[in-house]
């Protein structure tokens, strides 16, 4: 009736008549185009050309008067902007912590776009506020964290952070008789925060949106392999929270979390993990040593689209008490229903209208199974060992202990090394990227997607090792 509707006042308008079914033929388009572009991934340049590059601004220019035919919309987003995507959804790009995402996420994705849900409240989308029930219970038990957790689904770990940070603050300030959500941060009592020596930026950055500051925090000491340094945490009074990570951003390295919790709680402090694709590691038996501890910790922040291989954007905030975290994100009004009686997302997170985040979550942890999860972290973790023994035997160095998915590695010095990467990715069968270890210039190979297989390791070894013996030559 709606569709009728629609349509006779279109022609009353002056209008063509629609076809009965506005979405079937855009959708069809845009299924023959995703299909053509997934179907090529495996063998297009891994990086981007600079004729996709110049290619861009066909894109641009000024908004035009009239509308366009929703095909002709999709043909020209295809054609221009396919090639100017990096091929992160392919076996061979190693080029920070992106999964690609799993076909049966990208459906899902779909689907729950065609649902087009405001996951804010039970009440306008019930399947989308169950699921993230149903998947933070199935993440405690992967992850071995407490059952009675409270969480969040939000865009990254850094939202992750910012989401538990606030319910760090606002438990620390309660012990010190503040409430900070009413108050606010004047006059407050002061928060010290601890972190480690490599601490990724982007819990400095959620700490300067919470107002703890990136400036003030104590830095602690960390190893060789960027592992804070239990011993060196000083013993400090008043509200203290102190930040760990799983899996530094360059070494895989996880912080002795267990360690930490010791020194930590033994002066009252909160303890929040960045695991961001290392809290990962719990998954895997063969791993799982590395977190040691980390279910004594307070609150947790991971990604989805980092090793579990979703879709974009994907963070999970985990909170041990769920109290804390909703004092700290909740809010009220005449017309948002009772959050006592049922889930309501809104309620846990620092966003209202959103997406459903929990359906491909849900989709790709139906799919893999508990099995298929820890088989996803163990392969990806033995191809990175596999990048740094062959590299190592043909004399270049590796610089990290390799623990995890991810693996240092230097051509020699700083220059050679900088333009090896430049014609690696030039060269276009794989992708990685560059860093800085320690003072030293290196590649960093990072190998997060479910597509990697053993040949698409071997390819791109024998581009790495062609590239640098030429480039080494020079």
């Amino acid at each position: 009736m709606a569709l009728e509707q629609t349509s006779s006042l279109s022609m009353k308008a002056g209008a063509a008549p629609g076809p009965t079914d506005p979405y079937r033929e855009v959708l069809m388009e845009a299924v023959t185009r995703a299909g053509h572009y997934l179907r090529g991934i495996r063998e297009r340049h891994v990086g981007v050309t600079q004729e996709a590059l110049d290619g861009l601004p066909l894109l641009g220019g000024p908004l035009p008067m009239t509308g366009e035919d929703p095909r002709s919309v999709l043909k020209l987003l295809d054609e221009i902007g396919s090639p100017a995507t990096l091929a992160s959804t392919g076996g061979r790009f190693f080029g920070g912590v992106v999964g690609g995402a799993l076909p049966v996420t990208v459906a899902a994705h779909w689907l729950a776009d065609a649902w087009d849900q405001n996951a804010c409240l039970f009440d306008l989308s019930p399947v989308s506020a169950y699921l993230e029930d149903v998947v933070l219970g199935w993440l405690l038990n992967l992850f071995g964290l407490p059952s009675g957790c409270g969480g969040a689904f939000v865009t990254g770990t850094q939202m992750a952070d910012v989401t538990a940070l606030a319910a760090a603050r606002h438990a620390v300030l309660r012990k010190a008789q503040w409430n900070v959500e009413t108050e606010g941060l004047f006059g407050a009592p002061p928060v010290t925060v601890m972190v480690g020596e490599e601490v990724h930026a982007t819990m400095l950055k959620a700490l300067a949106l919470l107002g703890l500051g990136r400036g003030r925090v104590l830095v602690v000491p960390a190893d060789s392999q960027g592992r804070m340094k239990p011993a060196e945490i000083r013993q400090v009074t008043g509200p203290v929270i102190v930040c760990a990570q799983m899996g530094n951003v360059n070494t895989g390295a996880c912080d002795p979390v267990g360690e930490i919790c010791d020194v930590a709680h033994n002066m009252g402090a909160w303890v929040h993990v960045d695991g961001a694709f290392g809290l990962w590691a719990a998954t895997a038996p063969a791993r799982r040593h590395l977190v040691d501890g980390v279910a004594r910790a307070d609150s947790w922040a991971t990604d989805a689209h980092k090793w579990l291989n979703v879709p974009q954007d994907s963070g999970i905030a985990i909170v041990r008490e769920p109290e804390a975290l909703r004092h700290a994100m909740s809010i009220t009004a005449a017309y948002y229903p009772d959050p006592d009686n049922k889930r309501e997302p809104m309620q846990w997170g620092p966003d209202s209208s959103r997406r459903a985040r929990a359906v491909e979550i849900w989709a790709a942890l139906r799919s893999l199974g508990a099995d298929g999860v820890a088989d996803l972290i163990e392969r990806t973790c033995n191809h990175a060992a596999r990048f740094a023994t062959q590299l190592r035997a043909a004399g270049y160095e590796i610089l990290n202990d390799v623990v995890l998915n991810q693996v240092l590695v230097s051509f020699g010095d700083e220059e050679k090394t900088k333009r090896i990467i430049n014609a690696i990715q030039a060269e276009g069968t794989c992708w990685c990227g560059g860093t800085v270890w320690k003072g030293r210039k290196a590649m960093r190979i990072s190998v997060s997607s479910w597509a990697t297989t053993e040949a698409d390791v071997a390819r791109s070894l024998d581009a790495m090792l062609r590239i640098a013996a030429t480039e080494s030559r020079r």
